[in-house]
């Protein structure tokens, strides 16, 4: 049925007037579902495990803290003097468990007094979290992304360095370390460093624990692999890891020294990998280091010439521009299949941009280390507790590839506010009972409704 165009339109003759009142709405209705979710997996027990022995002090309490620093980022917050927006809010009140917010002072100086030791227990419950939904999801075998990230931070903000950042190289930052657990696109471990550190720098002892920490949840059974990039390239890096047991994919720079370029510039044969891309494979010595690697060399043609065509002067007039690349491996993968392999690496990057976009792990909320350390494993915690509700609440299963990226479709914190979080919601007492009652539509209040029924049978 067609409908008429005065049926369509709303005209607005003037400004209404703007007023204020004290009644109890919220506009983050969807962080109920949150507190409920988080009751069911006692998310605060966890947290009560994880601060015992700590002497933390204060009238605010350690796990509430944590329950309103992971509200806030949940709202979107990045700052925490926006958390004085919140302040009013009951919703988010009812999450925390308070009647009233502390300033944003106050939950600083709570940051600071944090001791060094907290970091590594808010860690644990990081991991505890994605080993969980790993489980859950289903697996084969475990596949873990190693990579770090910059963070810049202002001038006085302790632990930090001037580093390699070609775009602000005379700003101090953070580098952190992380890893990614492909499977759930979820973060395993965060180590924060100074930013004038090198990509590799303890790396090793970094895997030692994530690979350790694997193992002792998950037996020998399930087969490990670590992909990484050239700066994890490092002469002890493949004894270390065949001595873990686990399958390994690393980018090899194409250093002069290594006379690799001669093999590419002599080779007649490749193996096509697309259209634009083909490969070939050898038995490589690496010279002074005494070891002999599989490497599989790719070129991929382009167009152009690029900036990574300065590795190589194999071109000749009638042969096209080509990128080469390669990598060192110990799977017994084809030349097509470790290619696709490889680029699975990609879903740490949208990992990492969906936390310093969505959940603030590039904001610097003090300049204390230990606190804006503790931030980022906050920031963490909320990343893997946002994966573990969708699961929960369910998502769509994606096919398997050999790109070993996330088993199901999860939604970026941003999309999960508008879709859910952020929804108007008031609290009102019929019959002296408290109910919520949103204001949403009806596709929204469907998955709501879903979404409190997978959680009720979750508890």
């Amino acid at each position: 049925m067609r409908l008429r165009k005065r049926d369509l339109l709303a005209p607005v003759k003037s400004d209404l007037p703007l007023t204020f009142s004290r009644e109890r709405i919220s506009a983050h209705g969807g962080l109920e579902l949150f507190r409920r979710y988080f009751a069911a997996i006692d998310l605060g027990g966890r947290l009560r495990v994880a601060f015992r022995g700590l002497a933390l002090h204060g009238d605010y309490g350690a796990v509430r803290m944590v329950l309103c620093l992971i509200g806030f980022l949940l709202a979107g917050g990045r700052r925490i003097t926006h958390l004085g927006v919140l302040e009013r809010d009951p919703i988010f009140l009812r999450f925390v468990g308070w009647r009233q917010l502390p300033s944003d002072r106050t939950v600083v100086r709570w940051l600071k007094a944090l001791p060094f030791e907290a970091i590594e227990r808010l860690a644990t419950v990081v991991r505890d979290i994605a080993y969980e939904t790993l489980a859950r999801a289903g697996f084969a075998r475990i596949t873990v992304d190693v990579d770090g990230t910059v963070l810049r931070t202002g001038l006085f903000v302790d632990g930090t360095a001037r580093g390699f950042n070609p775009h602000h190289p005379k700003d101090k930052s953070y580098y952190p370390l992380t890893a990614h657990l492909a499977q759930t696109g979820q973060i395993l471990r965060v180590w924060n460093r100074p930013g004038n550190v090198h990509d590799s720098h303890g790396a090793r002892e970094f895997l030692r624990v994530v690979l350790d920490d694997l193992r002792e949840r998950f037996g020998r059974r399930c087969p490990i692999e670590v992909r990484m990039d050239g700066a994890f390239c490092q002469p002890w890096m493949f004894p270390f890891l065949d001595e873990q047991g686990v399958e390994y994919a690393v980018k090899l720079p194409l250093w002069e020294w290594l006379h690799l370029r001669e093999r590419i510039g002599a080779r007649k044969r490749w193996t096509p990998v697309s259209v634009s891309v083909s490969g070939f494979a050898l038995r490589f010595e690496i010279p002074g280091w005494d070891l002999r690697q599989r490497v599989v060399v790719y070129r991929k043609r382009v167009f152009h010439r690029t900036r990574k065509n300065f590795q190589l002067d194999l071109f000749s007039p009638d042969d096209g521009h080509y990128e080469y690349s390669a990598v060192v491996t110990n799977k017994d993968l084809g030349i097509s299949a470790l290619w696709h392999f490889m680029g699975g690496r990609g879903g740490h990057e949208k990992t990492l941009g969906e936390l310093k976009q969505h959940l603030a792990f590039e904001a610097i909320p003090t300049q204390d280390r230990v606190a804006n350390a503790v931030w980022q494993q906050l920031s963490a915690l909320t990343h893997n507790l946002v994966r573990a509700f969708q699961l929960c609440v369910g998502v769509v299963r994606r096919p398997n590839t050999r790109k070993r990226t996330c088993l199901h479709r999860y939604e970026s914190p941003q999309t999960l506010r508008f879709t859910l979080i952020d929804q108007p919601v008031r609290v009102v007492r019929p019959a002296g009972r408290t109910q919520l009652r949103f204001a949403v539509s009806r596709s929204t209040q469907r998955r709501i409704e879903h979404a409190e029924r997978r959680i009720a049978r979750a508890a």
